[in-house]
């Protein structure tokens, strides 16, 4: 029976994190466990002296729920396998990291991450004879196996607004709006937005589209009497012809970003309608979580507790069906999970009129 258990926060931030420790933190004290809190990832085990911080509940009050990020820092650049050294190589550290683990008595680990986090993770476990539970959290709300992830729904809700601020300045000066939102493999943060925004056209990668399709649409919008169109595209959106629109960041690290700023003047010279384009970046990520959100991390946070007091290892807590469930690590990580073309909130949005630029 595991009687520390060590929690970490994996990848890119987002709304809902210190919910999920809220949640653990309080049911492992009512069973008598203690919580080590890891900072910065798993990297916090590798660096000297070691991140580690006991959670009680009492520092987990109401306020700590409410805000967003994660206390206990997150990184997405250093995998244990190839762990970036000063000389500029890269060294596998994962003896290292698993050996910290077993030295701080931490007999469970609670992995709040995405697939990137839960392959590593899910391989430390198996190398090292680790007891891992993961939680998903991720805006993208791309891993299989659960109907939504922590702070999917936040990213959405900050899209939604942001669509509800572009239309008045967008009937206001006779406008194509063009909001840019995150996704880095799938498009349900603009599709889900984009249906409860009113977008008029919504891009994802997962539908291959024209600019002359969106023209149309947009001109049959001004020629039916309205004197503004708003438009959602995901930042994994391809250019016509394939081109990913990338941004080199310092250090060579590329990202997404720029079709916005790609599809704006083709838009409007296709249309002849002034265009202005909007990128809400890492605005998605930083807020504090949405009811949604709160109550998805709490309920995630109390099964994964249960599954260690269950002994079942090697899974991630799933939300199916209202009810959190243990699903397999390996099955929740084996494909992502993209918007179906065929899918209902697809029919949906067609059936209210909207275009996706096929």
């Amino acid at each position: 029976m595991a009687k520390t258990i060590g929690i970490l926060t994996s990848g890119g931030d987002c709304a809902g994190l210190n919910a999920v420790m809220r949640a653990v933190v309080h049911r492992a004290d009512m069973l008598g466990w203690t919580v080590l809190g890891i900072g910065n990832g798993t990297a916090g085990l590798l660096e000297t002296p070691r991140k580690l911080k006991r959670l009680t509940p009492q520092e987990f009050d109401g306020f700590a729920m409410r805000r967003g990020g994660t206390i206990l820092g997150t990184t997405n650049s250093k995998d244990p396998f190839h762990y970036p050294m000063p000389d500029g190589s890269n060294k596998d550290r994962s003896d290292e990291l698993i050996a910290a683990l077993k030295e701080e008595g931490i007999e469970a680990l609670i992995g709040i991450g995405g697939d990137g986090s839960f392959d590593i993770l899910h391989r430390l476990a198996k190398q090292g004879g680790i007891n891992m539970v993961g939680i998903p959290k991720t805006i993208d709300n791309d891993l299989a196996m659960t109907d939504l992830s922590v702070g999917f729904d936040t990213a959405v809700m900050i899209a939604t607004e942001a669509l509800d601020r572009l239309q008045p300045t967008a009937a206001s000066h006779d406008r194509v709006m063009i909001l840019e939102v995150m996704g880095r493999d799938a498009g349900h943060i603009a599709l889900n937005a984009g249906i409860a925004g009113g977008a008029d056209v919504i891009l994802i990668p997962e539908i291959p589209y024209t600019i002359e399709a969106i023209a149309e649409k947009i001109k049959s919008v001004k020629e039916d009497g309205r004197n503004f169109a708003l438009m959602i595209v995901s930042e994994a959106v391809k250019s016509p012809s394939g081109e990913k629109r990338e941004v080199v960041y310092h250090g060579g690290e590329t990202r997404y970003g720029g079709i916005g700023e790609y599809l704006g003047p083709k838009i409007a010279e296709a249309t002849g309608f002034e265009t202005r384009v909007t990128v809400l970046g890492h605005v998605q990520r930083g807020s504090s979580p949405t009811h949604n959100d709160r109550l998805l991390a709490q309920a995630l946070g109390v099964k994964a507790v249960d599954l260690i007091n269950e002994g079942a290892f090697g899974k991630m807590v799933a939300w199916q069906n209202r009810q959190a469930v243990g699903v397999p690590v390996e099955d929740a990580i084996k494909v992502c999970r993209t918007v179906d073309p065929q899918g209902f909130l697809v029919h949906t949005a067609r059936s209210l009129g909207v275009s996706f630029g096929d």
